[in-house]
């Protein structure tokens, strides 16, 4: 009687065995990865807009997924499940802008940050690239007060600002990088809190693409620029004294819904107070205050 419970259990032991082990066979194994994102300096888009993030696999660009970031630079998502397979050959992350609900599947041209992987993680720049190219860390500029377009009054000279040199010709008086596509660079002048577009621009010795401000004459200098005469926006009065104001040379997405500057602002100025007409003053190099930056890392 033992020798037959002894041989009862041993086959219920077994049992239970195969069981197990065929348990642990069909176990299902994960084929996703987690991509974790760190970024600093980012800015809310508005309601049209988000950012997205792309692995490069093999030359391809595969999504890791889309996140927005509220007022005070807090991503709305910091962990993206990727495909295992890819992430694992992913050579590069970068971060671009794309529309809302957007239904293409490729990214944009507007490429905000980049960085190649190395040992798992990749340290994510405007520099890159596969971003902007260029941190801005060695652009110049300088700008004069002066209305060119008020037909030769000279009551009100200090309510426009020029990116001209005039003892050079005039000449340029910007030196910033060739932008990639989808970007551009563009003029303000802060009054009082208040953001004024003087204008976008690819190239610091052409026009630009504004003068909704300017005066009727045609006077306007083939340079980057704005009088500040007409039209003024809500808030403001035209003509106004730029003196102890501020100017601002900032890059911007193209397309753009904001009425005010981009985060990347590598170019500002402090208008002195006793600043006076076609004197040529200098910006100071702002890129390491709003360049934004990161770590991409594979999990």
């Amino acid at each position: 009687m033992i020798k037959v419970k002894s041989i009862i259990l041993l086959a219920l032991m077994a049992l239970v065995f195969v069981t197990s082990c065929k348990k642990d066979e069909e176990a299902p194994v994960s084929t996703n990865g987690n991509l974790n994102i760190e970024i600093s300096g980012l800015e809310d888009l508005g309601s049209d807009y988000a950012y997205e993030g792309w692995i490069i696999v093999d030359g391809k660009a595969i999504s890791s997924g889309v996140f927005e970031v509220d007022a005070t630079g807090m991503m709305s998502k910091t962990s993206f499940e990727v495909a295992l397979s890819d992430l694992n050959a992913a050579s590069t992350y970068v971060l671009t802008i794309e529309p809302n609900r957007d239904t293409d599947p490729n990214p944009s041209s507007v490429h905000v940050l980049a960085g190649d992987f190395d040992g798992g993680s990749a340290s994510l720049s405007v520099a890159h690239g596969a971003a902007l190219g260029n941190d801005f860390s060695s652009s110049t500029g300088a700008y004069i007060l002066a209305t060119p377009t008020d037909g030769g009054s000279e009551t009100d000279e200090n309510s426009g600002v020029w990116w001209l040199d005039p003892s050079a010709g005039p000449a340029a008086s910007l030196d910033l990088p060739v932008l990639p596509a989808g970007w551009a660079y563009e003029g303000w002048a802060v009054v009082d809190g208040i953001p004024i577009s003087t204008g976008r621009f690819l190239s610091t010795s052409g026009a630009d693409q504004s003068d909704i401000y300017s005066g009727q004459s045609a006077d306007a200098p083939p340079f980057p620029g704005e009088d500040l005469l007409m039209n003024a926006p809500n808030g403001v009065s035209f003509p106004t004294d730029l003196a102890g104001k501020t100017v601002v040379i900032s890059v911007e997405p193209q397309p753009d819904n904001s009425a005010a500057p981009f985060l990347l602002k590598p170019l500002v100025g402090a208008v002195p107070s006793d600043a006076t007409d076609r004197t040529l003053y200098q910006m100071s190099n702002n890129a390491a205050n709003t360049n934004p930056s990161g770590m991409a890392k594979k999990k």
